[in-house]
């Protein structure tokens, strides 16, 4: 049985965010299985594909080395890599059948784009211990799935060194706990339109390194303070970080990105 690791939301390897793909099964391995490989992975997400009588359509769960998610942008977009360029699909697109309903990838150029939920986040007051988690008090407030602390400056998201134990009990008014992003319009230096990052100690993640779900409530956000549909955003976890354009249309929003196959492997086991 073999498995890639791949880098997503990356150009070059050892870039954007690594996540282990294991290659189809005819029937799911049970979920004591599949959670023990994660956690032997110790990748963000591991990503366990389901082949159908469609050969462009597949199910897809993502376990991280702690639990099973919803939704999972990286790990998805690290599939349909290997699904394209490791095991040879020449659909025009693939479609991922998920917790989070059906997922549509398309190849794009040099990258892919992703078919995504929006998740346009609503306004919230200030949350009592956001700031002593963060190190620095947020600008605004967000909440959709998770919450989102816009900062003052793009120094102000790279500087932050948070409390990821207060952290991790915080929630307000998202839809899970323990999960916080920090934005703020990019610098004159970069070439982006926002800087991010994403710290999640309340899925076993102190920080990610480039979140496709994240920037499903990113994108909507921005794409509402620019005035425009289309937002780039460079995710700066440090020494590695990621790059996600979005777009929104009506309730989704297209990610788009590139991928690395690093590492093919071989499993010694089977479920």
């Amino acid at each position: 049985m073999r498995q890639w690791t791949v880098d997503a939301f990356a150009a070059a390897p050892f870039r954007g965010n690594p996540a282990c793909v294991v290659e189809p099964f005819d029937q799911w391995p049970s979920d004591d299985w599949m959670q023990a490989l994660a956690k032997e992975n110790n990748q963000a997400e591991t990503a366990f594909l389901l082949r159908t009588d469609d050969p462009a359509r597949f199910g897809l769960r993502w376990f991280t080395p702690g639990r099973e998610v919803d939704l999972c942008g990286h790990a998805t977009l690290g599939s349909a890599h290997v699904l394209i360029a490791e095991l040879g699909a020449d659909a025009a697109a693939l479609t991922f059948d998920t917790r989070s309903g059906p997922l549509i990838v398309s190849r794009v150029g040099e990258g892919y784009e992703m078919d995504f939920p929006a998740d346009p986040p609503r306004r919230t007051g200030s949350l009592a211990g956001l700031a002593e988690a963060l190190g620095v008090e947020p600008v605004e407030v967000w909440a959709g799935r998770y919450l989102v602390a816009v900062l003052t400056d793009a120094d102000a998201v790279r500087s932050v060194s948070p409390d990821t134990a207060g952290i991790a009990g915080l929630q307000g008014e998202a839809g899970e706990s323990g999960q916080v992003i920090v934005c703020a319009l990019a610098g004159h230096g970069d070439d982006v339109d926002v800087v991010d990052r994403f710290f999640a100690p309340g899925c076993g993640i102190e920080e990610d390194p480039a979140t496709g779900s994240a920037h499903c409530i990113l994108g909507p956000l921005y794409a509402d303070k620019l005035g425009r549909p289309e937002v780039t955003f460079r995710q700066v976890f440090p020494g590695r970080g990621g790059d996600i354009q979005t777009e929104v249309r009506g309730d989704r929003v297209l990610l788009r990105g590139q991928a690395v196959t690093v590492i093919e492997s071989r499993l010694r086991l089977t479920p």
